[in-house]
């Protein structure tokens, strides 16, 4: 069995849970760029994830704030799905990936950081993504910072002239 270590993400396991949502602040607010908004879909969204597992991971999330894939009416599960392949397209061409993890965690205990608010993840992964650095030093390399990986997340969506 492999296992992929991310000990960088103790950082947001321990920090304080804050009092909102933060997928919601997302959905209330017109600023992208604050909150690593990439897309906004009818009914869902897709944004950066802030404590990434690799460069370019990304969330789909619906607008409205419910626990699991069963709550979500057919219209939202049918955008989130839609966004999660637009989520591998722009992935694709952005980052050139070798694979990609894609998953829903509902629930504390499957590993849901945000269980309260559905959301699909997109993780791009290249062959030798992991390496010794997480072990040793406790340090994460990601080699590009999130503005950066927004700014070409987004330059690509032009492409697509979904921007």
């Amino acid at each position: 069995m492999k296992v992929i270590w991310a000990p960088w993400r103790i950082r947001y396991i321990e920090m304080p849970k804050p009092k909102t949502c933060f997928l919601c602040d997302a959905v209330k607010s017109r600023d992208n760029k604050k909150h690593y908004v990439i897309y906004r879909g009818s009914k869902c969204f897709i944004i950066m994830n802030l404590f990434p597992y690799n460069p370019g991971h990304l969330m789909v999330a619906p607008y409205r704030h419910v626990p699991s894939v069963e709550d979500l009416s057919d219209d939202e599960l049918f955008d989130l799905a839609m966004l999660t392949k637009l989520s591998l397209k722009i992935l694709r061409k952005a980052f050139n990936p070798h694979g990609f993890n894609v998953g829903v965690n509902i629930g504390n205990v499957a590993g849901a950081g945000v269980e309260e608010h559905v959301h699909v993840h997109v993780v791009p992964r290249w062959s030798g993504d992991t390496n010794f650095m997480p072990l040793l030093a406790d340090v994460k390399v990601i080699p590009q910072a999130l503005e950066e990986t927004y700014r070409k997340l987004k330059n690509v969506l032009k492409e697509f002239k979904l921007e």
